[in-house]
């Protein structure tokens, strides 16, 4: 069959150059296809890319991503109505009822992807099945120094990014890809990744980020990844995201990490309450987040932990504990002043919407939301999660330093609990830390 004309197009990707975009390209162009990737982080769509196009992939492995991709899709529609339009990726299947969009494809979407660029059949398809990736195809993407880098101390490296796996084996019922994995996970094959970081390390990388929802996910196959590319590259640099419950469980291994050129771990703390820890499924507790601290500072691994202080049955003491515990072991200086804002996102489909304790405070569904709207059983956090909202945005906007935004995010959560005004955090910024100029949020 004749090759195909083919824009990709990029919601979103966290700050990374697009390996949504990539590594379908090499796929395509393989299937004899010509390919242009446009990533709508750092560029525009203009009306001369729709026009050379004959048909349009919009990846949307985000949530922001997908509300990108629709406004793109609508952009496309207004310009040419007939132009064919798949939008795949993790959120693909929240605009499965989009007019703007053909066909959804979700789940490992590259064999789906080339499919349906060959008959472009309308519909709503999901593929778990194994499949062999080939080496993302990086050369039609916007450069490495476009994207965000590694800040360490007086040093800047630019930044790449792969993945090692998709998918993840655990249920945590706040997360998009249980819904769509159901306790399934898939590996990268190990010269794939290996042959991406190569490109990526020409191209001037000095550190990877690996995006696995979960590193540990696969052990091995992720440590036999990380040693073979500190062995290639022994000066490159890597994140990773790893659960808690993993880390502590394999803490053995994480010198190992340290030992290859790991500089940080990002971990899903989300909240120091037991009883929400529970209800999103997290296998960890309080106690067990104050236990990995120990653990991480004891090899020498930083955590970089992230946020999600604000669910239906979030108090606001519960977020002033969050800011206590940051305090305590001086996470303010890894931790974004948004983060302390986050609000839960209920998406169609959601597994919160079958945790009862949830559930009866979530409302409709909200078109304009992407998800469905709830209320707090305590009106009071609700108050709090759109004041810390505002100051965190308002502050970002005017360039504010970080500890006086804390400072003013902290009186006012002082303020709406009713606690005693003179409680002062030390808020201790320790200087000269590793850490990505766009923060990475699991």
């Amino acid at each position: 069959m004749q090759g195909v004309k083919i824009l990709l197009i990029s919601g979103y990707e966290m700050g990374h150059q697009p390996l949504h975009l990539a590594s379908p390209a090499a796929r395509l162009t393989g299937s004899g296809h010509e390919v242009r990737c446009l990533d709508l982080a750092v560029d525009r769509l203009a009306d001369a890319e729709i026009g050379w196009a004959e048909a349009v992939g919009i990846s949307v492995p985000m949530h922001t991503a997908l509300r990108i991709g629709l406004e793109a899709a609508l952009q496309i529609r207004g310009t040419r109505p007939d132009l064919p339009v798949v939008m795949y990726g993790l959120y693909a299947g929240l605009a499965s009822d989009e007019l703007s969009v053909d066909a959804c494809l979700v789940g490992e979407y590259e064999r789906e992807l080339v499919e349906w660029f060959d008959s472009r059949v309308p519909g709503h398809r999901m593929d778990l099945g194994i499949q062999e990736f080939l080496p993302p195809d990086r050369a039609g993407l916007p450069t490495l120094d476009r994207y965000a880098h590694l800040s360490f101390g007086e040093e800047h490296r630019l930044a790449g990014y792969v993945e090692a796996s998709h998918g993840c084996r655990h249920r945590c019922t706040h997360c998009p890809i249980p819904v769509v994995y159901d306790g399934r996970y898939r590996m990268v094959g190990a010269d794939t990744v290996l042959a991406d970081i190569d490109r990526q390390v020409e191209s001037g990388a000095r550190h990877i980020t690996f995006g696995d929802p979960d590193f540990f996910n696969g052990t091995a196959h992720s440590l036999r990844v990380l040693e073979a590319a500190h062995a290639r590259h022994p000066d490159l640099t890597f994140d990773a995201t790893i659960k808690v419950e993993h880390l502590l469980d394999h803490a053995d291994l994480l010198p190992g990490l340290v030992a290859c050129g790991v500089l940080f771990v990002v971990s899903a703390f989300e909240t120091v309450d037991d009883r929400t820890l529970t209800l999103l499924g997290k296998r960890h507790t309080a106690e067990d987040l104050e236990r990995v601290m120990v653990v991480s500072r004891r090899v020498e691994l930083p955590l970089h932990p992230s946020w999600m202080p604000f669910t239906p049955i979030t108090r606001p003491a519960d977020v002033i504990d969050i800011f206590r515990f940051l305090d305590r072991h001086d996470l303010f200086a890894v931790t974004d002043p948004v983060q302390l804002s986050i609000r839960l996102l209920v998406p169609p489909g959601s597994l919160i919407l079958s945790v009862d304790e949830f559930a009866r405070h979530v409302g409709d569904y909200d078109p304009a939301l992407l998800g469905h709207r709830w209320v707090s059983e305590d009106p009071r956090a609700d108050v709090l999660q759109a004041e810390l909202a505002r100051i965190a945005a308002t502050d970002a906007d005017g360039g504010a330093d970080p500890i006086e935004t804390y400072g003013r995010m902290w009186s006012a959560a002082l303020a709406i609990e009713g606690t005693d005004p003179g409680e002062a955090l030390k808020m201790a910024i320790s200087t000269g830390r590793p850490r990505l100029t766009e923060p990475w949020f699991c």
